[in-house]
């Protein structure tokens, strides 16, 4: 802990210009997204930045075991582990488990103002767009950038470990 003599990190903001007429839209705003994050990396903690920069509040959705079965992905992490580290980010507000039965549940529940989608996410924005419209919800949806889709990507990072893991089983 800091002791309050300790000024190595304090900056003083010396333009005294301010413009008032500025408004921040973010301000308030609720935002959500989504993902499995079993193997957590810089792409993961970028979309989560993205996605904090459009509001003050932010939700992250974890997959449940149950969809990632049902989809036949395998998972390294449990949801519970896989919560527990996304709860341990900083950027992180709030993160939660999904509903295997019905993705747009959490949502309804949550009512955020936006809903951020990651750059390599198959459904669009129009299609959850739409989909929050009948129930109700007027939540803007948008799709965040890639990060280094080259290098921080989890299919990729997956791959590599794989081919690690056989190559010390030899």
């Amino acid at each position: 802990m800091k002791s309050k003599t300790d000024t190595t990190n304090i900056h003083v903001k010396t333009n005294t210009s301010v413009k008032t007429n500025t408004k921040n839209t973010s301000i308030g705003k609720k935002v959500m997204c989504f993902g499995t994050f079993d193997i957590l990396h810089l792409g993961h903690v970028n979309y989560f930045e993205q996605a904090k920069q459009r509001g003050e509040h932010l939700t992250v959705v974890i997959a449940r075991d149950e969809t990632k079965q049902k989809q036949q992905k395998n998972i390294l992490f449990s949801e519970q582990e896989r919560l527990q580290l996304i709860q341990s980010l900083k950027v992180v507000d709030e993160a939660v488990l999904g509903n295997a039965e019905n993705h747009f549940k959490i949502i309804v529940e949550k009512k955020p103002d936006i809903v951020c989608l990651g750059y390599d996410q198959a459904i669009s924005e129009l299609v959850v767009e739409e989909k929050l419209r009948s129930l109700g919800l007027k939540a803007k949806v948008l799709r965040m950038q890639p990060y280094q889709e080259e290098r921080q990507k989890s299919t990729r990072l997956r791959n590599e470990l794989e081919v690690v893991s056989e190559e010390r089983s030899k």
